[in-house]
């Protein structure tokens, strides 16, 4: 019988995931998970900047700064968050999964979007502020749009990549099919959203307003 070859969990997870996940099953979450988990918080804080348009009001080094410091602070904090929701999913499905294998498919099914902070670097040292505009002013050179619009489709298809590797792997760890672990995956995303709202609007009502004037 010829040796079976050794998983490269950041290289495999991007064409067979069922495998890595089955991989990864027994092993406890550690500073890798932890790591994803931030790099992905600051590839979605730099892909909400241009959605707000940061680019004509803010320099590339402040949003960049930002997202080291917020935005890997939330990728962190969303995998604690998201992994409890889908654990307590599958429980009251009676797919019960272990919350570190929910964990590594979070965490690892996000290796795509991790890699897209490669584009937004590159953008950002060619294109500056440009590339965190949702929409280029008249001025910017038609290469420079072209290269930021380029980058931005890139980060897309990288994060729907996620997706697919995601539900993969609630596949996996539930013993799911693929439609019933992607509906699984929307309805968890449904309900984290919901609870970010509301802790935001929360925050927001405790915060006193401003004194006019």
């Amino acid at each position: 019988m010829l040796p079976t070859e050794p998983i490269r969990p950041l290289h495999d997870v991007w064409l067979r995931p069922r495998r890595v996940f089955r991989e990864l099953a027994t092993r406890q979450v550690g500073a890798a998970d932890y790591l994803l988990g931030a790099a992905q918080g600051i590839a979605g804080w730099l892909a909400l900047s241009r959605a707000q348009n940061a680019g004509t009001s803010s320099g590339v080094a402040e949003i960049f700064v930002k997202a080291l410091l917020i935005g890997s602070s939330a990728g962190v904090v969303s995998l604690f968050l998201m992994g409890a929701i889908y654990t307590r999913l599958g429980a009251r499905a009676g797919r019960p999964g272990a919350r570190n294998q929910t964990f590594h498919v979070l965490a690892y099914g996000g290796v795509p979007v991790v890699a897209s902070l490669i584009g937004w670097v590159l953008a950002a040292l060619v294109a500056g502020g440009a590339t965190f505009e949702d929409t280029p002013r008249p001025e910017v050179e038609t290469f420079i749009a072209l290269l930021v619009r380029i980058q931005f489709l890139t980060y897309m298809l990288l994060a729907a990549w996620s997706v697919v590797i995601q539900v993969m792997g609630l596949s996996e760890i539930q013993g799911l099919t693929t439609r019933k672990a992607f509906g699984m995956w929307a309805l968890g995303q449904l309900i984290g959203f919901l609870a970010l709202l509301f802790l935001m609007i929360l925050v927001t009502s405790l915060i006193p307003a401003a004194p006019p004037g």
